[in-house]
C-alpha cells in the first residue's frame, strides 16, 4: 500500500481531531489533553521495542503503525505540522548520523 503516506495520516487526524470526541478516538486524545496523548505515545513505543526485542515482526509492524498515528495526534495536539519534522529529518541527513550526533550542543 505504497500509495498511503504519513501526510494521509495527518490529514485524517486533522479531520478526526475536528469530531466530537463521542464519535472520534482522536478527538477524545486531544481533548483529554496532551498528558493522555503523550502518555498513549509511549506506551504505544514500549509495546514497539517489546515487540521488535521479542522478534514478533507482526506485532512490530502493527505497534509501529500504533506509533505513527498516536505521534501524528501529539504532533496535533502540540499544533505541530509534519512539514516541520520532516525538514528537521532533511536537515540532519544532510550529513551522516555521525556527525550530526557529534555537532549536537552537549546537555
Amino acid at each position: 500500500m505504497a500509495d498511503f503516506s504519513l501526510s494521509d495520516l495527518e490529514r485524517i487526524v486533522a479531520e478526526r481531531a475536528n469530531a466530537s470526541p463521542d464519535e472520534s478516538y482522536t478527538a477524545k486524545l486531544i481533548a483529554r489533553g496532551m498528558s493522555v496523548s503523550a502518555k498513549k505515545l509511549g506506551e504505544e513505543a514500549v509495546e514497539a521495542v517489546i515487540a521488535a526485542v521479542t522478534g514478533d515482526r507482526e506485532h512490530l509492524i502493527a505497534e509501529s503503525a500504533d506509533v505513527f498515528y498516536h505521534l501524528l495526534v501529539v504532533l496535533k495536539a502540540a499544533n505541530i505540522p509534519l512539514d516541520e519534522v520532516m525538514a528537521e529529518l532533511k536537515r540532519r541527513t544532510a550529513q551522516t548520523g555521525l556527525a550530526e550526533k557529534a555537532a549536537r550542543p552537549q546537555a
